[in-house]
Formats: structure tokens, sequence, C-alpha cells
């Protein structure tokens, strides 16, 4: 089995050498990712930084053939914890019903001094 990148054409390209993702067998993981538009505009509020970063997670999985429902962990890192709350609304609406495990922390500056920044662990199924 081998290794295979995973780019979804629905982002901006990554940032340095990295992937969007990286797929071996059925098992995902994702780079992180940011609140970024396609066209390179950062969002700063934080319930629509958590809804545009979860968003474009979702398009990495669905481009290794994934849906929402194949995220089985997610890990999140916050700047300011005291937006845990309008960061965990946005998360709960996004995720609906789908519960992945998460860890969520504070985390020192992330790049252009953005709010969020998560990752994502899937399992896609062949």
């Amino acid at each position: 089995m081998k290794m295979v990148e995973v780019v979804s054409n629905e982002l901006a390209p990554a940032h340095g050498p990295y992937s969007h993702g990286q797929k071996f067998g059925n098992i995902l993981v994702t780079s992180g990712a940011i609140p970024q538009k396609k066209d390179g505009e950062y969002v700063y509020d934080i319930k629509e930084a958590t809804t545009l970063t979860l968003e474009n997670l979702l398009y990495v999985v669905e481009a290794a053939g994934g849906n929402k429902e194949s995220i089985a962990r997610m890990e999140v890192y916050l700047t300011n914890l005291e937006d845990f709350d309008g960061f965990n609304e946005a998360y709960a609406a996004f995720f609906g019903s789908h519960r992945p495990a998460r860890v969520c922390t504070q985390a020192g500056k992330i790049f252009a001094d953005l709010p969020i920044e998560a990752a994502a662990l899937a399992f896609i199924e062949d």
C-alpha cells in the first residue's frame, strides 16, 4: 500500500511544503486548515472562522472520497480560549449529531493572526 497525497481544488494552495492531506489505505490525515477563502481572504470572527475552517477540512475529506461522517477525530487550536463558546456553538452547528473525538487547546500565535486552526483524522470507506 502506498501513501497518496490529497489536494482539494476548493482550497487555496498550501502555504508551504506540505499537502492538504495524506491518505494511506482508508485513513486520511489532514494538514491544519485555517479560515481562508479560496480567493485568499481570511476570516477573523470566531463563529465564521470556525465554520470556514471546518468546511475547508471537509473539502479535503471529500477530495479523498469521504464525507462529514468519515471524520473520527478533530484537533482544534484557538489563539484565545475566551473564544471557546462561540467556537463550540459553530462547531456543534456544523457537525450536527455527528460527534468526532476532539482535542481543543489554546495555541500561541497562528499564521496571519488567525483565531483558529484545525486538523482532522478520517476513515474513508472504499
